[in-house]
């Protein structure tokens, strides 16, 4: 993919994620009605798409239960706001092994489930856009694997595409794009893809600038990508990825603090970001300009 600067520039707000970050911040949404109401700020505050995923309203600790989805989307669609809904499709694949002695006497902490069972709430919300996690690899922030097999990817690939969802392809090494653009040839994701270059996620491709060209020269000129990083390098990947072409994603999934200290929210990280962006040169494009660049077809409320 040849370098040039993005000028129309689109932002996705991941708005809680699914790892321990609630205990570390009061801002972290947790009930379906927090998530919503937190995507709904972001995406006044510019954000185009949101990136949900859901948790246990008393715990905190993720969730893949329908209800809670279903809370979350019939929410953001019946609001004033409009937004591209982004839902996640990751739960279901930690394998979380034994110790190094007896590896397969799994932790009870393991969740995997079958490709109907993951994707059951894309079929159910039939949100614009749902992640595919296109590889396997080791987790840091315990010690799982978060896994994806060809034959798992080949089966919710497709029912994505059959449900006229468009697959966003997390990639967290090079290996992930290369196995994306297998699925394209073989029919079962359509082209132009849509990527997600994770960076920095232990144990993944980190988040020095050479890798992060090295993602970007393995996604086809014809695709489009965001790229972001963990952390206090979330702002710096906001550039970056804007310089390299892309788009840019934020918010407390992948990052807690504005500055030294200051605890963020997803609003505020959105209006940062929406800063940089304009700084630069290049425009925040709202979501009909989204749905247009990438074919997506606008959902009523349920």
């Amino acid at each position: 993919m040849p370098l040039s600067m993005n000028r129309e520039v689109f932002i996705t707000c991941a708005v809680t994620g699914s790892g321990g970050t609630q205990e570390r911040s009061r801002n972290v949404p947790r009930s379906p009605k927090e998530i919503a109401e937190s995507a709904i700020a972001a995406g006044k505050a510019g954000a185009a798409v949101v990136h949900c995923h859901v948790r246990d309203p008393e715990t905190g600790a993720p969730s893949r239960k329908l209800e809670y989805y279903r809370e979350v989307t019939e929410r953001i669609r019946d609001s004033e706001v409009d937004v591209v809904l982004n839902l996640t499709a990751g739960m279901g694949g930690d394998m979380v092994f034994g110790g190094t002695e007896n590896p397969l006497q799994l932790s009870n902490s393991t969740d995997m489930a079958g490709a109907e069972e993951r994707v059951a709430h894309v079929a159910d919300c039939l949100p614009e856009i749902c992640t595919l996690d296109c590889g396997t690899m080791n987790f840091a922030e315990a010690d799982y694997v978060m896994t994806n097999t060809p034959g798992m990817l080949r089966e919710m690939g497709k029912m994505m595409t059959d449900l006229g969802v468009i697959p966003e392809i997390e990639a967290f090494d090079t290996g992930h794009l290369w196995y994306a653009k297998q699925l394209v040839e073989e029919g079962i994701l359509k082209t132009p893809g849509l990527v997600q270059l994770c960076m920095g996620v232990p144990w993944g491709a980190p988040d020095d600038l050479n890798t992060l060209m090295a993602m970007v020269n393995n996604v086809p000129n014809d695709w489009n990508f965001t790229a972001f990083a963990l952390g206090r390098n979330q702002m710096p990947y906001v550039a970056a990825s804007v310089l390299a072409g892309g788009n840019v994603r934020v918010g407390l999934e992948d990052n807690l603090f504005l500055d030294r200290g200051v605890l963020a929210t997803n609003e505020a990280l959105v209006e940062r970001a929406v800063d940089i962006i304009e700084r630069m040169g290049a425009r925040v494009i709202k979501p009909a300009e989204v749905r247009a660049k990438l074919g997506l077809n606008k959902r009523a409320p349920v």
